[in-house]
């Protein structure tokens, strides 16, 4: 029996945790006080440790070292999993420490910095829009002369859209670089370039893609984030020139990062301009925003379960063999609510596959063997969630 340490600073991964324990693993977790309460699977748990986060909401590495120190005396780990992003670097550092198998902290720093991750892809001769760090004036006024506005001010290891600010001019630039102060080293600027965004889910074994499903954003995170819109998800048509292309983009990202055997999630954008796709960032864990939902609607696929069956594969050095892949089309929307439980009972078409049971929210994921008939659905349903139940935080 192998012993699993999960460590996660939010709800999410129970299907791993379940698929861990399954695999004949012992199972710790260590999750945030905050959320003692959530419906962690504790009957499969060997136990659940509770810690607070730091004031940055990030684990304190040094409690974290030094309590594992005390529990490890009569308990040996065999592998510690970060469940998602803000996981990744303290988990790489508990490795490191313990020297214990897995991504270490050089490897990790390409799937949680975005500047690190452009760098990187850069080098490999993976397309990337312009950027430079903001270490140095003179690197900063040299972009601003070369690269045409506009441009994304982004935080270096921030999740999702969350710090991202668009600027027009230079001196709106500079007036933003100057109110980061001695933060101005944690951020990069990018060039925008507008376009659909895609992302690639994926699982990856002893450094190869074994599974990827490749879709759109109809409306992106960024967009709902900083718009208040509803977000939207559609895989791709399988096969086709965006397919193909981003198969293939997505297992470059991955051999030039390093990465061996984990889930991932990648996100490129196809620029209107010259058509073509640009590399945006990726991180070493399953989407976020339900989107394994979808991807499961769509391959019959579990990015959760399978990504533990990986780790304990690899972990007992025995092959890992994936399931049998459906080729289904597969749609998501899911949108804020301004009723505490909205009742989508009024919903009915049998391609709905998923509902969303979340307080202030509304979701759907549908399925159909057409890829024309889920776009269909996705805009009917944005429309009818729109005028009937969508609710906008203001910021």
């Amino acid at each position: 029996m192998l012993t699993f340490l999960c460590i996660t600073n939010c709800y999410k991964g129970v299907d791993f945790l379940k698929a861990c324990h399954a695999a004949g693993n012992k199972v710790y977790l260590i999750a945030c006080k905050k959320d003692e309460h959530k419906d962690w699977p504790r009957d499969i748990l060997a136990d659940i440790f509770l810690m607070d986060l730091d004031d940055t909401g990030r684990w304190n590495v040094t409690d974290l070292v030094n309590g594992l120190a005390h529990f490890m005396k009569g308990q040996r780990i065999d592998r510690v999993v970060a469940l998602d992003d803000f996981d990744v670097e303290a988990v790489a550092h508990v490795r490191e420490h313990f020297r214990i198998p897995g991504m270490g902290e050089t490897t990790s720093r390409f799937f949680r910095d975005k500047l690190a991750m452009r760098v990187k892809a850069k080098d490999a001769g993976i397309p990337v829009p312009a950027f430079s760090s903001l270490f140095h004036d003179e690197d900063i006024n040299n972009f601003i002369a070369e690269v045409e506005a506009p441009w994304m001010l982004k935080p270096r290891g921030e999740a999702s859209a969350d710090g991202i600010q668009k600027i027009h001019s230079g001196s709106q630039l500079w007036e933003a670089v100057h109110k980061l102060g001695d933060r101005r080293h944690h951020f990069l600027v990018e060039q925008f370039k507008p376009g659909a965004v895609y992302h690639a889910d994926a699982l990856t074994v002893d450094g190869k893609v074994k599974f990827c499903r490749i879709s759109r954003y109809l409306s992106t995170p960024m967009e709902v984030a900083h718009g208040g819109g509803i977000f939207r998800s559609l895989v791709c048509k399988f096969g086709g020139a965006d397919d193909k292309k981003l198969q293939k983009l997505n297992a470059d990202v991955m051999k030039a990062f390093g990465m061996q055997y984990s889930a991932s999630h990648t996100e490129f954008i196809k620029n209107e301009a010259d058509g073509k796709f640009y590399f945006l960032e990726t991180a070493s864990r399953v989407g976020g925003a339900h989107l394994a939902e979808m991807v499961e609607a769509s391959s019959g696929i579990n990015l959760w379960s399978e990504w533990a069956k990986i780790e304990t594969a690899n972990a007992l050095d025995k092959p890992y063999k994936l399931p049998k892949v459906r080729k289904d089309y597969a749609g998501i929307v899911v949108s804020l609510s301004r009723f505490e439980h909205p009742d989508d009972a009024s919903f009915g078409d049998a391609e709905i596959v998923w509902r969303l049971d979340k307080k202030y929210h509304i979701g759907l994921i549908i399925r159909d063997k057409k890829q024309e008939r889920i776009l269909e659905l996705l805009d009917k349903y944005a429309g009818r969630i729109g005028a009937e139940f969508h609710a906008k935080v203001e910021r």
